[in-house]
């Protein structure tokens, strides 16, 4: 999509998987691929690992995280890894002429039982380095189903130096270094802080792999009101991502009991938006 070239001759451009709901594989600034590629852990899961290699993919919209049992279903039904939507085609898609819009609808079933569809837009700045996306999430089923939705944005860890930092008013102090936690790999979630308005924000900086640039990321903090960040550089895996989240790291038995899996009925949508940059 809105493939540009710079002033080097180096080309920037996105790359859709439309094999898994219109997500990101690829995202290339002036030559330069963010996605981590295969330098990823695995987790077992075909769909996850395809996704996890790629610069975004979508988490939910049924889970959001590790697989955990199913309410009300026998037989140890689980969800899967990251909920539902990874590895779904979508079901239709439409480029604008001048190649700065991509929408997409990507239907699928749901492992409590349930039906979405996910009604997507994807928009690009002139340069192909400013993005916009914009999720309607609708209950097409005839059941409620509790959405949970987390952006996974992956960068490749080769990228970032000693001296990159997580710059975010989310953050302790506004400002950590990348390399957060102990041992090989980490995360943490907190609630995302957005200030006067509704989106939060979040940036690499500076990262050598990019001449030194900053990838900033922003997000709607009312329906994603929490920052997650994960981290691993364990055997051949370097990654860092960039998760914002619909609900705070707990399991789903005490994120009912408190009342913050609220459903979604027949019909109903919830929408959610995130942007990036890199300058």
């Amino acid at each position: 999509m809105q493939t540009t070239k710079g002033a080097s001759g180096a080309e920037s451009h996105l790359l859709f998987d439309r094999s898994s709901a219109l997500d990101i594989a690829a995202f290339v600034v002036d030559g330069t691929d963010l996605s981590p590629g295969a330098a990823i852990p695995s987790d077992g899961d075909p769909r996850i690992e395809r996704a996890l290699s790629g610069f975004l993919f979508t988490c939910g919209p049924d889970h959001i995280r590790h697989p955990e049992p199913i309410d009300g279903h026998e037989g140890g039904a689980r969800y899967p890894l990251h909920g539902s939507l990874a590895g779904t085609a979508v079901a239709r898609t439409e480029m604008s002429a001048d190649g700065r819009r991509c929408t997409a609808v990507t239907e699928g079933d749901l492992a409590c039982g349930g039906r979405a569809a996910v009604e997507r837009q994807w928009r690009v700045d002139e340069d192909a380095r400013s993005v916009m996306l914009e999720d309607h999430v609708v209950n097409i089923g005839r059941s409620a189903f509790a959405p949970m939705i987390m952006y996974h944005m992956n960068i490749a860890g080769r990228l970032l130096g000693d001296g990159t930092h997580i710059v975010s008013p989310s953050v302790e102090g506004g400002c950590r270094a990348w390399r957060f936690g102990e041992g090989e790999s980490a995360h943490f979630c907190v609630p995302a802080f957005a200030g006067d308005g509704r989106w939060s924000e979040v940036s690499l900086t500076a990262l050598p792999g990019l001449e030194d640039r900053t990838l900033h990321v922003r997000f709607r903090t009312d329906t994603l009101p929490f920052l997650q960040m994960w981290r691993c550089q364990r055997g051949g895996a370097n990654v860092i991502s960039i998760e914002p989240a619909s609900h705070r790291l707990a399991k789903r038995t005490e994120l009912a009991a408190s009342g913050e899996l609220d459903l979604l009925e027949p019909g109903q949508r919830r929408d959610y938006a995130l942007a990036f940059t890199v300058s």
